[in-house]
């Protein structure tokens, strides 16, 4: 039987409205019978924070926050709300995933062996994924974030195909309809050996990194919302 979801959806407009919004979005459904601290509850945390943070505020430009149902069930919240904001011709600037953001550990793992050189061995930073087309903006991010933890990014082409690891989070059905799209993530499975598990409490996180995200997330944020 097929399940209805629900996304939650808060819009604060910007003075300039002829801006294209910022989205950031992260499912807030995980696996059953797991605790889902890392897988998302980290991320739902980090959304609410920007909540916090930017209801108050005056913004340039629009920013939706998003928290997504069915991820889990193939991405299905976020898919229904990519496919409508491309059949009502709504331009995005650019749309952030937050997917798992807590975990950190000594040993790294790669979909490729090459990444070992590029990016170290040790899984101790916040990785940054897009498509091709924004390598500028991402640099311009990555250096943001980098003020506070250690990070890498990751440029990729035909929307990821030659990567499906890094096409399972909510970003992948926006980059289908064409729009730009993001991913922020501490690489999943690719570390985390909690991963739909649950063991994935949250006694098994590093809040130190998860803290030093968040305060670099609200500062992209606010570059973004300001330009």
């Amino acid at each position: 039987m097929e399940m209805e979801g629900c996304n939650l959806i808060l819009k604060l407009e910007g003075n300039n409205p002829q801006l294209a919004p910022i989205l950031i979005g992260a499912h807030y459904d995980g696996v059953p019978d797991t605790a889902a601290a890392d897988d998302n509850g980290t991320a739902v945390v980090a959304l609410l924070q920007l909540a916090e943070m930017f209801a108050q505020q005056s913004l340039n430009r629009s920013l939706w926050l998003v928290a997504f149902d069915q991820e889990e069930w193939g991405m299905r919240g976020s898919s229904a709300l990519a496919r409508h904001l491309k059949e009502q011709k709504q331009p995005l600037k650019l749309m952030i995933s937050l997917e798992m953001l807590g975990f950190t550990c000594e040993v790294q793992n790669y979909p490729q062996p090459e990444m070992y050189q590029l990016f170290g061995s040790k899984g101790d930073y916040l990785a940054l994924v897009a498509n091709q087309e924004i390598y500028l903006l991402v640099q311009e991010m990555n250096e943001i974030f980098s003020r506070h933890l250690p990070t890498r990014f990751l440029c990729v082409p035909d929307r990821g195909a030659s990567f499906p690891e890094i096409t399972l989070s909510d970003h992948s059905p926006f980059w289908e309809c064409g729009y730009d799209g993001l991913l922020l993530t501490d690489t999943a499975f690719l570390r985390n050996p909690n991963y739909h598990k649950y063991s994935d409490t949250i006694d098994s996180l590093d809040l130190d990194f998860f803290t030093k995200v968040v305060k670099g997330l609200i500062l992209v944020t606010k570059h973004l919302t300001e330009t």
